[in-house]
Parts: C-alpha cells; sequence; structure tokens
C-alpha cells in the first residue's frame, strides 16, 4: 500500500481492535504489499487488512475456524473477539493470533511435516474453493491486457502468454489426484512458534495436486515429503514462476521490489531447468 492508504490501514486496524476492548498504543508494519499484517501492542494480536473487494476474508475466517477445530497446523483466529470479518473506512480487518518467532528458519523436515498434517486435514473438509487453474486464468488475464502489464514487452508477454497455456496443458494432461491446497505455503506464509511450523494466509486456498503446493516451498522441504512426483513438480514449478512473474507486472502491484522480480522470473524461465524455488528467486535478487 502506499503511504496514504498505509496511513489509512494502520488506523482502521487500531481502531476495530480498540472498539473491541484490546488496548493499542502502537502498530508495527510486518509486511505491506497489496495487503498488511500489523502487529498491534500491547495486546499483542496480528490483524491483516486489505481494501474492501480485494479480499476473500470471509472465506479465510471460515476456513481457519475449520482446520483449526480439525488439528491442522494453522494460525488461529484471535481468541479474545469474535471470529470474524470486520469493516472500517473501506478495508477489512482480521484478527489473528500473534506468535513470537522462536526460530530465524523453520527446519525442513518440520515444515515437511507440518504441510503433510495440512493436507492430510484439508482432505476431511469439505468446502467450495477455486481450482488452482483459476490463478493461472488470472495470471493469464494479467499477461494478455497491456491495459493492465503497460512496462511488459511484446516478446516478454507472448513468452509468458505461451508458457501458461502450455503449463496449464501438461499439468490437467497427468490428471493428477487433486485436494485442497494452502495455494501459497512459501516460507513467508509459515511461522516458526513454541508450538510448531503454523501456516497463515489462506485466501489462496485452491484445488489441485499437492506438487502446486510444494511448487512453493524450498527444495530441502520437497525432499521430506512423500510421493512426490517429480515431474509434476517441475511443472508446478515452472507454473509458480510464470503466474508470479505476470503479477509482478500487473499495473499498481506494490510488492517490495516487484519488478526486479519480474524480470529475474523471466529470466529463470527462458534459462531453463533446473527450475529454482521461489527462495533461491529471492536470494538471488538479496545478493545471497
Amino acid at each position: 500500500m502506499d503511504k496514504p492508504d498505509l496511513t489509512r490501514a494502520i488506523a482502521a486496524a487500531t481502531s476495530v481492535a480498540a472498539s473491541l476492548g484490546l488496548p493499542v498504543d502502537d502498530a508495527t508494519v510486518l509486511h505491506n504489499s497489496n495487503k498488511l499484517a500489523l502487529r498491534l501492542t500491547p495486546c499483542d494480536v496480528f490483524a491483516r487488512v486489505a481494501p474492501v473487494g480485494q479480499e476473500v476474508a470471509r472465506f479465510e475466517v471460515d476456513l481457519a475456524q475449520r482446520l483449526t477445530g480439525a488439528g491442522c497446523p494453522v494460525c488461529p483466529l484471535e481468541p479474545r473477539v469474535e471470529p470474524r470479518v470486520y469493516g472500517r473506512d473501506g478495508f477489512a480487518v482480521t484478527l489473528w493470533t500473534y506468535y513470537e518467532p522462536v526460530t530465524p528458519h523453520t527446519p525442513p523436515a518440520d515444515y515437511a511435516g507440518a504441510l503433510e498434517r495440512l493436507h492430510a486435514g484439508m482432505r476431511g473438509i469439505g468446502v467450495e474453493s477455486p481450482r488452482f487453474t483459476d490463478r493461472i486464468t488470472e495470471a493469464e488475464d494479467v499477461v494478455a491486457d497491456p491495459d493492465r502489464s503497460p512496462e511488459l514487452a511484446d516478446a516478454d508477454r507472448l513468452f509468458l502468454v505461451g508458457r501458461l497455456a502450455g503449463l496449464r496443458r501438461a499439468i490437467d494432461d497427468r490428471g493428477a489426484v487433486e485436494q485442497l491446497l494452502h495455494g501459497e505455503p512459501h516460507p513467508g506464509n509459515v511461522l516458526s512458534t513454541g508450538d510448531g511450523p503454523l501456516f497463515i494466509d489462506l485466501e489462496t486456498c485452491c484445488r489441485g495436486p499437492v506438487e502446486f503446493d510444494l511448487a512453493h516451498a524450498p527444495e530441502a522441504v520437497c525432499a521430506h515429503y512423500p510421493g512426490v512426483d517429480r515431474a509434476l513438480l517441475d511443472e508446478c514449478r515452472q507454473l509458480v514462476i510464470a503466474m508470479v512473474a505476470a503479477w509482478r507486472w500487473e499495473r499498481g502491484d506494490q510488492f517490495p521490489n516487484g519488478r526486479r522480480f519480474g524480470e529475474e522470473m523471466l529470466r529463470s524461465l527462458r534459462a531453463g531447468p533446473p527450475w529454482p524455488t521461489l527462495d533461491t528467486l529471492t536470494g538471488r535478487l538479496d545478493g545471497r
């Protein structure tokens, strides 16, 4: 969010919390892109804020309640208030339990085990959700419309259109078993807590093969996940790179260093295998 919207979003979150009897003296920005993540203190609440109409917060709240009830490793909603979406000044605010990080990184075996448990729990949750191909369509729509991606070069536009369509066909043709997925279980959506790894940001949940989820995770995590179809995982990794590249070129995208990410992802797709993971691409841009 840009500065004016950021200021309003923080005010909306603090106002909601205060109206519910949660004391707020300060709000620390944990992540700021198209959506905002805040730590509110001294009540110690994790708040997520998005412009109304640019979120699926009601779906996320309902799903989080079902998953925590099933014992899945997901961050629970804030227990001191009613579990729902709070509207304020054009923003949708949801309130979650805040966890102090216990280690900088979740060990790969723990990460894989938590994701496996999440997938097992999700197989028993009956909710309406989009299919992973809907995410491909969203990316294709951005790339196909020069008004939505005006800075994307024509050659890159044609390349991404072809790659997205080809990967959709290739993955569909495999006919893999599909189930409810997290949708984006990358390291940024995994909290390392005293209760073990917990997943956050359930707005991206969709149906698809588990390899689609694994394509967002580091390679060391995939190595600990049982029964992975490596060929399908490679196709899903390409797909994730292509989709994220498309979103980074969208007009108004506010992901930090988004344009550099888009350029690096296009280079990676053109370079060919082995296909890098998202954490590897991030490391390249950070000089790691």
